[in-house]
């Protein structure tokens, strides 16, 4: 009876794990609630070419990566955009002003998982603002999961700035994204 109720359990737990995955991705995979014009039409395109979402993909299509994060990239992750009521969890602090920002977070936390790009206003000190998120972000900020303080990686390209949070792969990711301005 035990092991019954046991293996309904498990089928149960997975069965809901399926949903949600389902349930939280959109039909065609992409985000499309982000977008490089703002809202009167001017592009945001800034420095970097392409949207906020076009920049990550090329990071991560770039980037040396193990096969299975990147399997983990493609199956298991999705776009958030970052609003203010979103800015203290994402970038450690609610008062940090930018034009837009956009994390790329899994699904399901298998384990502890941030990239986050933040493309600050024209005129705005960049290198305050990536000091501020570096001296604030939480990189325990999941549920019993965290990553290492060392690889907590913020860096930028003239006013993109990137927040990776990984155990497994902060570097390549940083490197990819190094390279994209030929840093």
């Amino acid at each position: 009876m035990k092991k019954r109720f046991v293996l309904f359990a498990a089928v149960l737990v997975a069965a809901l794990m399926l949903f949600n995955l389902v349930a939280c991705t959109p039909k065609d995979g992409k985000n499309t609630e982000n977008s490089d014009t703002n809202s009167t039409g001017e592009s945001t395109a800034g420095n970097l070419e392409g949207s906020l979402e076009e920049i990550i993909e090329k990071i991560y299509k770039t980037a040396d990566l193990e096969d299975s994060f990147k399997e983990f990239i493609e199956n298991g992750t999705f776009y958030d955009a970052v609003t203010a009521e979103k800015t203290e969890y994402y970038l450690g602090k609610s008062d940090i002003e930018f034009e837009e920002a956009l994390a790329s977070e899994p699904m399901i936390q298998p384990g502890a998982y941030s990239l986050v790009l933040v493309r600050v206003k024209e005129g705005a000190n960049v290198e305050k603002i990536e000091n501020e998120i570096r001296e604030n972000v939480n990189p325990t900020k999941w549920v019993c999961v965290g990553v290492k303080k060392e690889n907590v990686i913020v860096d930028s390209i003239d006013n993109i700035i990137i927040l990776i949070m990984s155990d497994i792969a902060a570097q390549p990711l940083h490197e990819a994204f190094l390279a994209l301005g030929n840093k």
